[in-house]
């Protein structure tokens, strides 16, 4: 599992999470290329857009077949819209990765 946050505090509850659960995880600030079974993409960050990172990485063939997820803050609807727009293979709010991440995960890597 690739995890791509900027926000330190919030990548590192979701790596945690991972890691407890038995994932091989890592944070990543912005890759160029993804070896992972999951990208797990924070859609709030302020520091990059991850609707548009994920897509430049799958119209240049750098997401090998990884799962996307997306995560959201609750009150940035449009935000899910987008990155279901773009293609994400699961868009969740923050609340719910917090109590289902792992088994998210596990459900989308278990697809390949």
């Amino acid at each position: 599992v690739v995890a791509v946050f900027d926000d330190l505090l919030l990548g590192s509850n979701v790596l945690g999470m991972l890691t407890a659960a038995g994932h091989d995880a890592q944070l990543s600030a912005r890759p160029e290329r993804v070896e992972a079974d999951v990208l797990v993409v924070d859609l709030g960050s302020a520091g990059f857009d991850g609707v548009a990172l994920v897509q430049r990485l799958r119209e240049a063939g750098e997401l090998e077949g990884a799962a996307t997820l997306g995560i959201y803050s609750h009150v940035h609807h449009d935000v899910k819209l987008r990155a279901e727009a773009a293609g994400f293979d699961l868009v969740v709010p923050r609340s719910r990765m917090a109590r289902e991440g792992a088994a998210l995960v596990e459900r989308l890597a278990d697809r390949g």
